[in-house]
């Protein structure tokens, strides 16, 4: 019998520029090992961090080997990895709200871009289910941050959202944002580890009830508290597959 080889998906990278950033960024593209069946289109996820998404040998111990999770779910989504701004612009581009510590605030900016800028880009030149219920965002720490209040900006464009230890500490602002929501419709996977900093459990909790209140049916939220788990790409790896099966389903 002839045995049958096994598709794996694709990545590949392309450069393009952000306006709202005053820069280029660095993008880089999972394709589905089925993305060639005729007229096929699929369901995409925007992840931020992408130097950390993909296999990359200069940063293996900080890798989520995404593609191998993928391959192994035989998923069917595009994964769509977007550069941070380095040591000096990350913290900067991904918070919605300034620190008097860190400073940061500039997260309309690279949301902007995303939704402007690269969104478009992303369904013009691929084959995507483009409606909302189609469309996750996903991070985590100062990323899953960002993917919660992307949600709650553009409710049109993100239906989806993966939060990994978002950083709610950063300011109380964002609980200021989520109570002046009338209605959430969306779907969110919380996921932390219980060894992380002191208020993150806490502060999950804490968005989980005002998220409830907001909900008609609250099976579109998912909490996942991992013991044992560290702030660290160690775990978030390890809970991708998780995630991506909740969100996909």
């Amino acid at each position: 019998m002839e045995k049958k080889t096994e598709t794996l998906g694709t990545v590949t990278e392309f450069t393009i520029q952000a306006p709202q950033l005053g820069r280029e960024k660095t993008i880089w593209v999972y394709l589905p090992y089925n993305y060639d069946e005729a007229g096929k289109r699929f369901p995409v996820i925007y992840m931020h961090d992408g130097q950390h998404v993909f296999d990359h040998a200069e940063s293996e111990k900080r890798e989520w080997h995404v593609e191998d999770k993928l391959n192994v779910l035989h998923s069917e989504a595009i994964i769509v990895g977007i550069e941070h701004g380095g040591t000096n612009r990350r913290i900067d581009e991904m918070t919605p709200y300034k620190n008097e510590k860190y400073g940061g605030g500039h997260a309309d900016d690279y949301l902007s871009f995303i939704v402007n800028t690269l969104k478009p880009y992303v369904d013009e030149h691929y084959r995507t289910l483009t409606d909302k219920e189609n469309t996750t965002i996903f991070g985590s720490s100062v990323g899953g941050l960002i993917s919660f209040y992307a949600m709650l900006k553009f409710p049109d464009i993100f239906g989806n959202a993966g939060v990994f230890s978002p950083s709610f500490w950063f300011s109380h602002e964002i609980f200021d944002l989520m109570e002046t929501v009338q209605k959430i419709e969306g779907r969110i996977y919380f996921m932390a580890g219980d060894h992380e900093s002191m208020g993150m459990v806490p502060d999950i909790e804490k968005m989980e009830q005002l998220l409830l209140e907001r909900m008609a049916d609250s099976k579109r939220l998912h909490k996942k508290i991992v013991h044992n788990g560290r702030h660290n790409e160690v775990l978030w790896a390890r809970e991708f597959s998780d995630a991506y099966t909740w969100l996909m389903g």
